[in-house]
């Protein structure tokens, strides 16, 4: 298996070093010394009303050969019984880019994101994810090449399945271990990626047992595990209280910032999760897109209002977006 440095970098950011294996490509920058803050944008910064300017969202221009992008979704739509989940979605998403799909409940943001991992085919139109069509291709060949971190997922580890077991079978892509085995350098990796993520522990626990912020920080080291060319994350900071919602959006956005990471899929419903970094955004309401593109063109207050079904208002502060009720 491949290492990445995401683990080595945050070990050293809390002073751990690392064991000595073979290095991957993905990585993170160094993490800011504390007290070391970004500088504001002026000496008083001031929140902006983004809806003082409306933009346009950008649809973005994809290329012709879909084995250039990671995700290229054509006319995708998912049926259950009379309803449609998702409706003629058109999307791509490129090797450096980093998405935010945003929604309200009954959007079709996970299934989306389920299609996306190689857990649902569609029942329309045709889905490319690194490369392959699905159909077309082994998923158990290529599921291992994407990292997922939902709550769904979480419903299905098995309540007394060891925290390190968890994180270490994700090299099978499998959720309970059994017979599978392990290379000395797996098994370290999955340690330092325990520590990065704060639940190193927690390695011998029952994953039934621990609490809604260490389910999502162990789900995040599992996706990791594997060093993945696309990285999907449903709702991660749901349950966290704001501290931990704090450390884990300043952990994203590293990793966002970082060029040599994975394409980067998330979906919240709240843009106070944004991690800054992130590039791209596809809004969703009752499975169709309301807008994708950019983020500065596609966030805006007539956007997330069409969205939402409220009239919103949105404003922003360095590089982070807040939203409330007009």
């Amino acid at each position: 298996m491949r290492t990445g440095l995401f683990a080595r970098k945050l070990l050293r950011r809390f002073g751990i070093e690392p064991v000595e294996q073979e290095v991957g490509r993905h990585h993170l920058p160094e993490p800011p010394r504390q007290n070391e803050n970004v500088a504001p944008q002026s000496a008083s910064p001031q929140p902006t009303d983004k809806s003082e300017e409306p933009r346009v969202a950008q649809q973005p221009v994809l290329p012709e050969d879909p084995n250039d992008l990671v995700v290229h979704l054509s006319g995708v739509g998912v049926r259950r019984g009379r309803s449609m989940l998702l409706d003629d979605v058109n999307w791509a998403v490129e090797l450096d880019e980093r998405w935010v799909v945003l929604g309200p409940n009954g959007a079709g943001k996970t299934t989306l994101l389920r299609i996306a991992a190689a857990e649902l085919h569609p029942s329309a139109g045709t889905a490319h994810i690194l490369g392959e069509r699905l159909g077309g291709t082994d998923v158990f060949e290529l599921r291992p090449r994407i990292g997922f971190a939902s709550a769904a997922l979480a419903a299905r580890v098995p309540g007394d399945e060891k925290v390190r077991d968890v994180v270490l079978s994700a090299g099978y892509a499998v959720l309970g271990r059994w017979r599978e085995s392990y290379d000395e350098v797996d098994t370290e990796r999955a340690e330092e990626l325990m520590k990065a993520l704060g639940v190193a522990h927690l390695a011998d626990r029952a994953f039934g047992t621990l609490s809604e912020g260490e389910r999502k920080r162990t789900l995040i080291a599992r996706s990791l595990m594997t060093d993945p060319e696309l990285l999907l994350m449903d709702e991660p900071a749901a349950g966290l209280d704001l501290g931990g919602r704090e450390d884990l959006v300043g952990r994203l956005s590293m990793l966002a910032k970082d060029p040599d990471a994975p394409a980067i899929v998330l979906v919240t419903h709240h843009v106070e999760e944004i991690p800054p970094g992130f590039t791209n955004a596809l809004l969703l309401r009752d499975g169709k897109p309301v807008a994708a593109g950019l983020i500065d063109d596609v966030l805006t207050a007539e956007n997330l209002s069409l969205t939402f079904g409220e009239d919103l208002l949105l404003e922003r502060w360095g590089e982070r977006f807040f939203a409330r009720r007009r």
